[in-house]
């Protein structure tokens, strides 16, 4: 017959008075954790009750009788947190504590009840939490409720509300182990199910997993709320016409992505496109309007000469008042080892506002206006940018109609002349021609022909025997190339200095560090030289020889050519294969010369300028020759796009380069004469100059002599 099991006995459980309660000094805990007595106290009064009983045990005297007080060996924080309450009299000293009496005589001590009750407890899983907020706001309790009762901040309850909103799969992959928190966290950044599964599909089986990744591939469609566009048309406007924005809750997401990048678009267009509407109220013939112009836009263009508007008598103060400001400062942080931030940031508001005056607009002659055009785009802080102010060559009015002229256009009605202006968005436009009448000439063209052939003859053989003034001639023609006409020569001389364009826009070319230092430096001349062509020699021989040579180099490199052409296979309409190799082969020697460093140029390689457009063998010999074989083996498994992206990581800083970027001959000295830019030819160096190298200094004999 078996054996019947023995049936256990629970301790019973009675209400006991508080005052007949002390805290044991068999309990194991010592030291504190989890939520504060405070806390623990404050949330006791919210619910009137405790949901969990305290454990006592009799205290018995010297005899061993019962005295009628109790300790309480397991659940040390309740009963302080009640003590706490009493004190603060919320609670009355001999309200009832519900308790579970232990046996004195029991064989288990009251130090191992006391552990039992903490190591058997198991913290609530996360994803409980995240679900058990979801459903404290389904019941209709707010946010700021709910963090109210468990004592934690508005955003650790959104933090947990937007978890327990991933796709219900992935919270049960996330319950059985299979993703971290911090994944789950990542995938939080798109409220779209369909989109978070799929990626997680494809990150699980590529090990492509990391939350950074996971982040960037959600939101790789989207655009960042620091994008120029998004500042220009602002984040505001952009959710008012219905546009979804994704936010990160855990990490810094600097506003967050932009899912709508067609309405992003759409309401860009539509903004410059009132704005260029305003504009043309000036007059002008026509506007080019788009969020960015690519590098070389305004080539073959003139640049019409404008007068800064007038400042009034508020404006001039307010000028002079920022200038002695920003003088001072400079003054007193002549001798300080470093700026405090306070006075740095100010410096920078001082050298905007600064700026501001600087370039304010330009007023230009009605007639220009009329021939003239306008850029219209934003600029790389999101504000609009206006160029005015160009003229196209066929624009361009011969000098007897434009004097004749002049006068009838300045005298056109504001309405008429903005009536004329064509608005174009990327680049489509389209302008009414001018008519274009030669002058009657005075002589025969024929013998005007012969006897200028006679004066050129002798003019080429006069220039031969005058370097210095041979030198100024051609950079005449390259200043006025280059700052006057935009055309292949305004000058006598049968010297072109021919810009080529770029036939293929490089991602980020008119951002790059090239193009801004070009920019400026073309700008710091400009502001140098006259504003008419026809003082242009006289301001030239007014330059020293450094200045001369300096003005000269800035324009010749205008002319460089360094692109590689696909040339066709029979060279017809397009450049031979050996006339680029010549090329390109000749641009590495001026590489040399000059010691051109890519790295230090700016160039660093990502997904749009290179990796994302080469093949993954390219790929990966490019993190092989950059980090070495054991990089290139942790992406090889990856697919195109990923890989491009995780070698876009690997690479930064490495100053790795593709093959037509680096010199031809990397072990060739940077350069291979003396520093080029003291060396000026014998006839530009001044006397001192040609003292200093040891010359003599006597004036040579004229050729004729």
């Amino acid at each position: 017959m078996a054996k019947a099991v023995q049936k256990i006995k629970l301790s019973p459980s009675r209400d006991i008075p508080f005052n007949k309660l002390v805290l044991s000094q068999k309990n194991v805990r010592r030291i504190k954790a989890g939520v504060s007595i405070e806390d623990l106290a404050e949330d006791i009064a919210h619910r009137e009750k405790l949901l969990q009983s305290l454990y006592v045990l009799p205290v018995l005297d010297a005899d061993g009788q019962e005295t009628g007080m109790f300790e309480v060996p397991a659940g040390g924080r309740r009963y302080r947190a009640l003590e706490l309450l009493v004190k603060q009299k919320r609670l009355a000293k001999t309200a009832p504590v519900p308790c579970i009496v232990g046996d004195m005589g029991a064989e288990i001590s009251a130090e191992e009840d006391s552990l039992a009750e903490n190591v058997h407890r198991v913290a609530l899983h996360p994803l409980d939490q995240f679900r058990a907020f979801q459903t404290l706001r389904e019941q209709g309790r707010s946010e700021e409720d709910i963090a109210a009762i468990f004592f934690v901040s508005v955003n650790v309850v959104k933090q947990r509300l937007r978890l327990a909103a991933v796709s219900p799969r992935l919270l049960d992959v996330y319950a059985d182990e299979g993703m971290s928190l911090e994944q789950l966290m990542a995938f939080s950044v798109s409220a779209d199910h369909v989109r978070q599964e799929q990626v997680w599909e494809n990150v699980n089986k590529s090990g492509y997993d990391e939350p950074y990744q996971i982040r960037r591939v959600l939101t790789e469609s989207t655009v960042r709320a620091s994008d120029k566009r998004v500042q220009f048309v602002g984040l505001a406007a952009y959710e008012a016409a219905g546009g979804n924005v994704l936010r990160d809750l855990f990490e810094e997401d600097g506003g967050g992505w932009l899912e709508g990048v067609a309405l992003l678009d759409r309401l860009v267009a539509e903004k410059l496109r009132t704005e260029a509407e305003a504009i043309a109220g000036e007059g002008w013939k026509w506007i080019d309007v788009a969020p960015n112009f690519p590098y070389g836009h305004d080539q073959g263009l003139r640049r019409l000469a404008g007068v800064p508007a007038d400042l009034t008598s508020e404006q001039q103060a307010s000028l002079d008042a920022l200038q002695a400001e920003y003088d001072a400062l400079q003054a007193k942080l002549e001798d300080a080892d470093e700026l405090r931030d306070e006075v740095d940031a100010r410096l920078g508001e001082l050298e905007e506002a600064l700026a501001a005056f600087d370039n304010r607009p330009h007023i230009f002659e009605p007639a220009e206006i009329a021939r003239a055009g306008v850029f219209v785009s934003i600029d790389s802080e999101g504000r609009l940018f206006v160029d005015r102010g160009y003229v196209r060559s066929e624009d361009e009015a011969p000098a007897a109609d434009f004097d004749a002229g002049q006068g009838a256009d300045a005298s056109l009605a504001e309405g008429e002349v903005a009536a004329r202006a064509v608005i174009s968005l990327a680049g489509e436009s389209s302008e009414p021609e001018e008519d274009d009448e030669d002058a009657e000439r005075p002589l025969p063209d024929r013998l005007i022909t012969e006897l200028t052939a006679h004066r050129t003859l002798a003019l080429r053989n006069a220039l031969a025997d005058h370097p210095a003034v041979a030198f100024q001639a051609v950079l005449h023609n390259f200043v006025l190339t280059a700052f006057y006409r935009f055309a292949p020569s305004g000058s006598c001389l049968e010297i072109g200095l021919r810009t080529p364009t770029f036939p293929a826009q490089a991602p980020g070319l008119r951002d790059s560090a090239s193009a801004k230092a070009v920019e400026a430096r073309h700008e710091s001349w400009k502001v140098r030289l006259p504003k008419s062509e026809n003082d242009l020699w006289d301001a030239l021989t007014a330059l020293d020889a450094t200045a001369q040579a300096s003005l000269f180099a800035h324009c010749a490199a205008f002319a460089v050519n360094a692109l590689y052409e696909p040339a066709s296979r029979y060279n017809q309409g397009r450049v031979s294969a050996h006339d680029v190799r010549t090329r390109l082969d000749q641009a590495d020697v001026l590489a040399r010369a000059v010691g051109l460093d890519m790295v230090r140029g700016g160039w660093r390689p990502n997904v749009d300028n290179y990796l994302g457009r080469v093949t993954k063998p390219r790929i990966l010999e490019a993190v092989r020759e950059a980090k070495g074989e054991s990089s290139a083996q942790l992406i090889d498994h990856l697919k195109k796009g990923d890989m491009a992206k995780e070698a876009e990581r690997l690479l930064d800083g490495s100053g790795w380069l593709p093959q037509p970027l680096r010199l031809a001959d990397p072990a060739a000295p940077a350069a291979q004469q003396e520093d080029e830019a003291g060396f000026l030819p014998e006839f530009l160096a001044g006397e001192e100059d040609r003292a200093d190298a040891g010359e003599e200094t006597e004036p040579q004999l004229d050729a004729a002599e």
